[in-house]
């Protein structure tokens, strides 16, 4: 017979220091491992078919998982109110941007803006999400939990040199070029700077078209952006039926 697993109750147990490691960008990058939190997330990564490198659980919830003291899992979570599960899982990267309407980050700092960047990529069919120099890494546990699971679903691949990226790649520019509602159904990657910096001029130049959201204020964040960009996209791209526009309908 089988023994059931010892539960931890000791936070400085050896098992659970990779946790704490994790949870600084370094130690991702050389381990290339990242924590997920939370039941939710956990289901989806199960969804997607994600296998956990090891998975912990709160003594006495009834999960499956190695168990921890709740106190215990309660110290080493990076959620404010606790959590009842986390996983530990290898990351995992593309090996070159595919599209049409690959969606790029460039420069792009804020894990939240990247989250939901990746949320909104799974939701309208983006078949892949490129991420340039300076973009904060997916992997982290704020971009991580703003993905609600998308992560999971979402490949993803970093890139250099935007001669990489599938073409005609379309740089947007706030009040700068074609509205992007000319250009969206061609697009074969849409690139998105930071919300204050916006793109490089050398990443602009070497972009197919410039292309702008035309909106009532100066700019929209990274994420509010790319959701626009990848609607208009995707709507721009849906075969119309007789008597009607791309894209209309419910």
């Amino acid at each position: 017979m089988f023994s059931e697993p010892l539960t931890i109750t000791s936070a400085h147990n050896e098992s659970l220091k990779e946790i704490r490691k994790l949870a600084g960008r370094r130690w991702r990058d050389k381990l290339g491992r990242f924590v997920a939190e939370g039941e939710d997330l956990l289901d989806a990564a199960d969804a997607a078919g994600w296998e956990p490198l090891v998975r912990y659980v709160a003594d006495g919830s009834g999960l499956e998982g190695v168990p921890v003291a709740p106190h215990v899992l309660a110290e080493i979570s990076q959620l404010g109110s606790g959590t009842r599960a986390l996983a530990v899982y290898p990351q995992k990267w593309a090996a070159a941007p595919a599209g049409p309407r690959c969606l790029v980050l460039w420069g792009v700092g804020d894990p939240g803006n990247v989250g939901t960047a990746l949320r909104s990529a799974l939701a309208f069919g983006a078949p892949s999400v490129a991420l340039g120099p300076g973009t904060v890494d997916p992997y982290g546990h704020k971009a991580v939990r703003a993905s609600m699971g998308a992560l999971f679903e979402m490949p993803v691949v970093r890139v250099r040199d935007p001669r990489e990226l599938p073409g005609p790649r379309v740089a947007l520019v706030a009040g700068e070029g074609r509205p992007l509602s000319e250009v969206a159904a061609a697009a074969g990657s849409l690139v998105v700077g930071a919300e204050r910096e916006g793109l490089p001029a050398e990443v602009v130049s070497a972009c197919d078209e410039v292309a702008h959201i035309p909106i009532q204020g100066d700019s929209l964040n990274a994420a509010m952006a790319a959701t626009v960009a990848l609607y208009e996209a995707a709507r721009a791209a849906t075969p119309a039926t007789a008597g009607e526009p791309a894209g209309a309908g419910a």
